[in-house]
């Protein structure tokens, strides 16, 4: 089982405060912090927690905070020989203003942005040896696009996060063998005339929907809608998850695990990330969910 990401590498600097400034206002904060982050980082460092031999495919710019990032990836067991690290561009920076429990983001893009058209095509043979390949939308979409239809031609699975929103063509939603959105993005994609059963129903086993506390939405092949249970959590820190669930749906499907078991499964490592502080700080490990599984099975049994 090996998966790649393609995806967006940055370094997330949050900080918090008493609320969040008005326009034009100076507020003294209490605290900073440097997170390592990004979509695609955060995917791929969830599936190597669970157990997953994955490959990161993007670029760092050639400073601290790409030398950082990728430090950070090598120690969670993520394999980097395919990141390019960019003269004379920064690496890519989130900047994250958290108060009030609430935050606003200012991306950067840096070295993400450089995951064009010819980096896809410098890394294309190499996806070849992957049985399956991730993406998200922190990176020029017409990468996104491009990839996708490479995959399909190439029969490699590939399952596509389309976060941050953006749209996604009817021909690439038909070549992707996932896709997983969360209801604001499935608006976005399909626009709000169908509703979120008609939209299953339309794509089987493909079009998987994420809707928070209310759990996670697919359509089986003979028609019926499945929705799995969020599980309950003790809630400390919301960030990642829904990447956290990305990553472990990935590697369960890549195992051949049927999707009802793979969705258990990723919203249980999804739930638990958030009790911990973090995006990838807060990811679950596969002994974690195991044993989270086991105990339920126990209280139903």
């Amino acid at each position: 089982m090996k998966l790649a990401v393609v995806g967006s590498i940055n370094m997330d600097m949050t900080v918090t405060a008493e609320r969040i400034p008005l326009k034009g206002e100076t507020l003294l904060g209490d605290s900073i912090h440097y997170i390592p982050g990004g979509k695609g980082a955060n995917q791929a460092v969830a599936m190597a927690r669970l157990g997953a031999e994955v490959e990161m495919f993007g670029c760092v710019g050639d400073d601290s905070n790409g030398e950082k990032l990728l430090e950070n990836l090598r120690k969670e067991g993520v394999g980097t020989r395919h990141i390019k690290v960019l003269k004379e561009v920064p690496t890519g920076i989130a900047l994250i203003t958290v108060g009030e429990n609430d935050n606003t983001i200012i991306v950067v893009p840096g070295a993400n942005g450089q995951v064009d058209q010819i980096y896809a095509d410098s890394i294309k043979e190499e996806l070849k040896a992957f049985d399956m390949v991730v993406l998200q939308q922190e990176i020029p979409l017409e990468t996104v696009h491009d990839l996708i239809c490479f995959c399909a031609e190439n029969g490699i699975k590939v399952i596509l996060n389309p976060a941050p929103a953006a749209k996604v063509p009817l021909d690439i939603i038909e070549k992707v063998t996932y896709l997983t959105p969360n209801e604001h993005e499935a608006v976005l994609i399909f626009g709000e005339e169908e509703t979120t059963e008609e939209l299953l129903k339309k794509y089987p086993e493909k079009l998987v929907i994420t809707q928070g506390s209310r759990g996670v939405s697919v359509c089986r092949k003979n028609g019926e809608v499945l929705t799995v249970p969020a599980r309950p959590a003790i809630v400390a820190d919301t960030t990642g998850a829904g990447d956290t669930l990305n990553g472990a749906f990935s590697v369960q499907i890549a195992k051949g695990e049927p999707i009802a078991e793979a969705l258990r499964y990723a919203n249980t490592a999804a739930s638990l990330s958030t009790e911990k502080f973090g995006a990838q700080g807060g990811m679950t490990t596969a002994e974690e969910v195991e044993r989270e599984l086991k105990r339920n099975e126990e209280k139903i049994g």
